[in-house]
Protein backbone atom coordinates (compact mmCIF):
# COMPACT_ATOMS: atom_id res chain seq x y z
CA UNK A 1 0.00 0.00 0.00
CA UNK A 2 1.24 3.42 -1.19
CA UNK A 3 1.76 6.04 1.63
CA UNK A 4 -0.50 7.94 -0.19
CA UNK A 5 -3.52 5.41 0.45
CA UNK A 6 -2.53 4.66 3.95
CA UNK A 7 -2.81 8.55 4.34
CA UNK A 8 -5.86 8.31 3.17
CA UNK A 9 -7.39 5.76 4.87
CA UNK A 10 -5.80 7.00 8.26
CA UNK A 11 -7.70 9.86 7.65
CA UNK A 12 -10.82 8.59 6.57
CA UNK A 13 -11.25 6.45 9.14
CA UNK A 14 -10.48 9.02 12.20
CA UNK A 15 -13.46 11.09 10.15
CA UNK A 16 -16.19 8.32 10.63
CA UNK A 17 -15.22 8.34 14.12
CA UNK A 18 -15.42 11.73 14.91
CA UNK A 19 -18.68 11.92 12.92
CA UNK A 20 -20.08 9.68 15.50
CA UNK A 21 -18.52 11.87 17.89
CA UNK A 22 -16.09 9.54 19.33
CA UNK A 23 -11.94 10.66 19.79
CA UNK A 24 -9.57 7.62 18.10
CA UNK A 25 -6.23 6.75 17.42
CA UNK A 26 -5.91 5.07 14.07
CA UNK A 27 -3.33 2.84 12.65
CA UNK A 28 -2.18 1.64 8.82
CA UNK A 29 -0.32 -0.99 8.91
CA UNK A 30 1.88 -2.33 5.88
CA UNK A 31 1.24 -6.41 5.14
CA UNK A 32 4.24 -6.91 7.49
CA UNK A 33 2.54 -5.45 10.16
CA UNK A 34 4.96 -2.27 10.35
CA UNK A 35 2.84 1.25 10.74
CA UNK A 36 2.41 3.38 8.04
CA UNK A 37 0.63 6.04 9.51
CA UNK A 38 -0.42 6.90 12.89
CA UNK A 39 -2.60 9.25 14.20
CA UNK A 40 -4.34 10.39 17.11
CA UNK A 41 -7.18 12.68 17.50
CA UNK A 42 -6.46 15.53 20.54
CA UNK A 43 -8.97 13.61 23.36
CA UNK A 44 -7.71 10.04 22.62
CA UNK A 45 -6.75 7.89 25.81
CA UNK A 46 -2.78 7.25 25.92
CA UNK A 47 -3.45 3.60 25.18
CA UNK A 48 -5.02 3.99 21.99
CA UNK A 49 -1.92 4.34 20.04
CA UNK A 50 -0.48 1.15 21.02
CA UNK A 51 -3.88 -0.53 20.87
CA UNK A 52 -4.72 0.57 17.53
CA UNK A 53 -1.53 -0.42 16.30
CA UNK A 54 -1.66 -3.84 17.81
CA UNK A 55 -5.20 -4.33 16.40
CA UNK A 56 -3.75 -3.64 12.71
CA UNK A 57 -0.84 -6.27 13.19
CA UNK A 58 -3.43 -8.69 14.86
CA UNK A 59 -5.33 -8.35 11.53
CA UNK A 60 -2.18 -8.99 8.81
CA UNK A 61 -0.85 -11.74 11.34
CA UNK A 62 -4.20 -14.11 11.34
CA UNK A 63 -5.54 -12.50 8.11
CA UNK A 64 -8.90 -11.42 9.60
CA UNK A 65 -10.58 -8.92 11.25
CA UNK A 66 -10.28 -8.49 15.01
CA UNK A 67 -13.94 -9.51 15.72
CA UNK A 68 -13.54 -12.78 13.73
CA UNK A 69 -10.49 -13.30 15.46
CA UNK A 70 -11.76 -12.64 19.13
CA UNK A 71 -15.07 -14.77 18.37
CA UNK A 72 -12.23 -17.74 17.12
CA UNK A 73 -10.38 -17.40 20.05
CA UNK A 74 -13.02 -16.75 22.32
CA UNK A 75 -13.24 -20.72 23.51
CA UNK A 76 -10.21 -21.54 26.57
CA UNK A 77 -9.10 -24.50 23.93
CA UNK A 78 -8.47 -21.93 21.37
CA UNK A 79 -6.87 -18.78 22.99
CA UNK A 80 -3.51 -19.57 22.95
CA UNK A 81 -2.77 -16.99 20.45
CA UNK A 82 -4.75 -13.96 23.23
CA UNK A 83 -1.09 -14.67 24.59
CA UNK A 84 1.43 -13.99 22.00
CA UNK A 85 2.77 -10.43 22.04
CA UNK A 86 1.06 -7.89 20.31
CA UNK A 87 -1.99 -9.48 19.83
CA UNK A 88 -4.93 -7.66 20.60
CA UNK A 89 -8.73 -9.98 20.38
CA UNK A 90 -10.88 -6.81 20.20
CA UNK A 91 -12.46 -5.65 17.49
CA UNK A 92 -11.21 -2.52 15.56
CA UNK A 93 -8.23 -4.21 13.60
CA UNK A 94 -9.37 -4.86 9.76
CA UNK A 95 -7.14 -6.45 7.00
CA UNK A 96 -6.77 -4.64 3.49
CA UNK A 97 -7.11 -6.17 0.50
CA UNK A 98 -6.78 -5.48 -2.72
CA UNK A 99 -6.74 -8.13 -5.98
CA UNK A 100 -6.71 -10.69 -4.03
CA UNK A 101 -3.67 -10.23 -1.62
CA UNK A 102 -3.62 -8.49 1.67
CA UNK A 103 -1.73 -5.02 1.38
CA UNK A 104 -1.82 -4.13 5.57
CA UNK A 105 -4.47 -3.43 7.90
CA UNK A 106 -6.45 -0.72 10.01
CA UNK A 107 -6.81 -0.54 13.38
CA UNK A 108 -8.71 1.78 15.51
CA UNK A 109 -8.64 2.10 19.47
CA UNK A 110 -10.53 4.58 21.51
CA UNK A 111 -14.75 4.22 20.35
CA UNK A 112 -16.77 2.89 22.97
CA UNK A 113 -16.56 -1.09 22.37
CA UNK A 114 -15.00 -2.97 19.52
CA UNK A 115 -17.82 -2.79 17.23
CA UNK A 116 -17.52 0.57 17.24
CA UNK A 117 -13.95 0.86 16.25
CA UNK A 118 -14.47 -1.83 13.58
CA UNK A 119 -17.45 0.49 12.06
CA UNK A 120 -14.70 3.46 11.98
CA UNK A 121 -12.10 1.00 10.29
CA UNK A 122 -14.81 -0.42 7.78
CA UNK A 123 -16.08 3.11 6.84
CA UNK A 124 -12.81 4.15 6.22
CA UNK A 125 -11.89 1.42 3.99
CA UNK A 126 -14.99 1.87 2.07
CA UNK A 127 -13.16 5.62 0.94
CA UNK A 128 -10.28 4.08 -0.36
CA UNK A 129 -11.40 0.65 -1.77
CA UNK A 130 -11.09 2.00 -5.33
CA UNK A 131 -7.74 2.91 -5.03
CA UNK A 132 -6.88 -0.55 -3.65
CA UNK A 133 -8.81 -2.68 -6.35
CA UNK A 134 -6.64 -3.91 -9.05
Amino acid sequence: MTLKTALKLAKATLEACRKEGFQVAVAVSDRAGIPQVVLRDRFAGPHTVDVAINKAWTAVSFRQDTLSFALATAEPAHAGPRHFKNVVGVGGGVPVDGGGSILGAVGVSGAPGGEADDRCARAGLAAIRDDIEF
